[in-house]
């Protein structure tokens, strides 16, 4: 009976027979509709029943952010905090959920710097670059992208050509001696499609340390970076394609309490080769890869004996099988394995030449897992999904994970979505094994629910959405900092592990969150205007037992909003406007020190020189706005900038 089954799966009928979607969060996705592939495979945005925000090439170019977390910034959910100007640590939080709990993803491949303290990544050298398409998956997202999707999946794509010959540029410069230039080049060959896009940015900066509390002088930035990717067909359903990013990055740093002559490196290094072989006339498609990510960071200071003060380093290899499968028409299914092995090596010297440089910490885990979703159109416009993951830890042992959801286009242009999923995130290896770990940490565990939904009008040209979300978090790792003289007797982890050395703080499992919120979204396309705006309500609280419990989470604002317009003149020339505004937020966990609330505002405006070359330009923070999204720490003032765009 069995082979019975399978013998008709793969032999059925023309009327049941379709070709599985391509499983990869890098394939290329159509134009004719929006397809999003941080699934990890292309699907339409209408078949996916997460809460999902799409940026094509069209959308990116029109805001003209610089870096990838100014432009997310104005998505539903997400807020950021950034420790002074360009280049500085930059924390993107999806629905209030830590930085470290988001997985981001270039072409397919997961960063996250397994030496930083929570192992997540650091959205501060992340330019915009030659990316293609930006998606954000909110909420829970582990069944497919494992541990660390709590928050949720940033999915960036660079593009492929589909011409013998193309290519792009962007120029531009501005406040503060700003200069950004980017190209890239690419090409079909016969069987070969490739491109090369690199990206030079450097801007004077402003001081790390706001004005206020005796900033000066500058801190300024250097930024240069490359991406690549190769596809070549080697026979009828079978090619083999390679993938790299490249980032360096120089920022200027402070103290806490003054300006510095201190700086930072920062070194980002991805690559990614794979194999793809369809059968059964592509109805069943399969990917072997090998990814690998290494990430660099040193910092200095040159009014120091010894002037490196610190050195880390973070490597992940990464090897995955992934399949898809077209059971029948409206029925697919994703399944795969994935094996990740992580080290790290972190060291602080003294500044003193006397004393020796200490051993560095080091540490390693290996992770495997094994997941599986079914997605299916029960009747006309009803799509259910259904996954479970198991991850096997190399410290932790064996975690399953259960997720499912719906999605339900409606006749009269009602989209109905629901989803329900968890999340697991072991402690990093820097919270395990660095000089502040603790190897008797617990792992994070997660489980979230949303429910929403979204009314279009006109065909689509106007749309009107709204989305209710909660997700709780146990055993959430925070840092805990330890009294100036501590003492074994009132808290042992105050001293590093088998040793009387005193430390400032320590790794634990302590706190509780709970977030809650309201996503309202909307959007029109009449005659020559476009307009967008979103609004979220999101409340992040501190469930810990104590003097915290029912605290607003650090730098996460309860209400935030953007609006934005657009009007296209007849000759294709454009004006725009954007709006941010932020509420207040309290910057620590005690909400003793409050940050306040803030409104930006951004004039934009485009003038086509010809098919191929358009002249741009933009102010920032229009009206000089004096805020904080860190304390203590500078925000950019008004900000003038121009350029050009080339598309060829």
């Amino acid at each position: 009976m069995k082979t019975f089954i399978l013998a008709s799966l793969f032999l059925s009928t023309s009327a049941f027979a379709q070709e599985a979607p391509k499983p990869d969060a890098a394939a290329d996705s159509g134009a004719d509709a929006i397809v999003v592939t941080a699934t990890r495979a292309p699907t339409s945005i209408d078949r996916v029943a997460a809460s999902v925000t799409v940026l094509d090439k069209a959308a990116i170019d029109r805001n003209q952010d610089l870096t990838v977390a100014d432009l997310l910034l104005r998505t539903p959910g997400v807020s950021l905090s950034r420790n002074g100007g360009y280049g500085t640590n930059t924390s993107l939080r999806i629905r209030g959920a830590e930085t470290d709990q988001t997985v981001v993803v270039i072409d397919g491949v997961k960063l996250n710097d397994p030496s930083s303290a929570g192992g997540g990544y650091n959205f501060a050298n992340l330019l915009v670059g030659d990316a293609s398409r930006i998606e954000v998956l909110r909420g829970p997202q582990s069944i497919l992208w494992g541990s660390q999707a709590i928050g949720g999946v940033v999915n960036i794509v660079t593009p492929l050509p589909t011409r013998d010959l193309e290519g792009s540029f962007d120029v531009e410069s501005g406040s503060r001696q700003t200069v950004s230039a980017r190209a890239g080049i690419g090409g079909r060959t016969g069987p070969l499609a490739w491109r090369i896009g690199g990206q030079s940015f450097t801007t004077d900066g402003i001081s790390v340390i706001a004005p206020a509390f005796g900033g000066r002088e500058k801190d300024g930035y250097t930024n240069r970076s490359v991406t690549g990717r190769a596809v070549l067909d080697i026979a009828q359903g079978i090619s083999a394609d390679v993938r790299g990013y490249y980032s360096s990055g120089r920022a200027d740093l402070d103290s806490t309490i003054a300006d510095t002559a201190d700086y930072t490196l920062n070194r980002e290094f991805v690559g990614y080769a794979g194999l793809n072989i369809d059968l059964f006339d592509a109805r069943l498609r399969n990917r072997v890869a090998y990814g690998y990510t290494d990430t660099d960071r040193d910092n200095y200071g040159p009014a120091r004996a010894r002037q490196k003060s610190f050195d880390a380093a973070g490597r992940n290899q990464r090897l995955e099988y992934q399949g898809s499968f077209a059971i029948a028409r409206g029925w697919d299914a994703t399944f795969g394995v994935e094996n990740e092995r992580s080290r790290f090596r972190s060291v602080s010297p003294s500044a003193s030449l006397a004393v020796p440089i200490p051993a560095p910490a080091r540490g390693k885990a290996e992770i495997t897992g094994v997941y599986g979703q079914v997605s299916g159109e029960i009747v006309q416009g009803l799509t259910l999904t259904g996954g479970v993951r198991n991850d096997d830890h190399s410290r932790y042992g064996s975690k399953t994970l259960v997720s499912g959801g719906g999605v339900w286009v409606l006749p009269t242009g009602t989209v109905l979505r629901g989803n329900y999923s968890e999340g697991f995130k072991a402690p990093t290896l820097y919270q395990l094994y660095s000089e502040y770990g603790n190897q008797a940490l617990a792992p994070e565990q997660a489980h979230g629910w949303e429910a929403g939904a979204e009314q279009r009008f006109l065909g689509g040209k106007v749309a009107l959405g709204g989305t209710y979300f909660e997700r709780r978090t146990t055993d959430q790792i925070i840092f805990s900092s330890c009294p100036a003289r501590p003492t074994v007797a009132a808290n042992p982890l105050c001293f590093q592990p088998g040793t009387t050395t005193a430390r400032s703080g320590f790794y634990q499992n302590i706190a509780r969150a709970f977030a809650r919120g309201i996503e309202a979204v909307g959007r029109a396309e009449i005659g020559r205007v476009s307009l967008e705006s979103n609004y979220s309500w999101t409340v992040s609280e501190d469930r810990s037992t104590g003097a915290t419990f029912g605290n607003w989470l650090p730098r996460r604002p309860r209400h935030a909003a953007n609006a934005s317009a657009t009007y296209t003149l007849p000759g294709g020339a454009s004006l725009g406007a954007a709006v941010r505004w932020s509420g207040m937020t309290y910057d620590n966990a005690a909400n003793t020190t409050r940050l306040d609330d803030y409104t930006l505002v951004d004039l934009r405006a485009e003038l086509p020189l010809s098919p191929e070359v358009r002249l741009f330009a933009r102010t920032e923070n229009l009206f000089d706005e004096h805020y904080q999204t860190a304390y203590r720490y500078g925000t950019l003032g008004r900000s003038i900038y121009a350029g050009l765009r080339g598309r060829f």
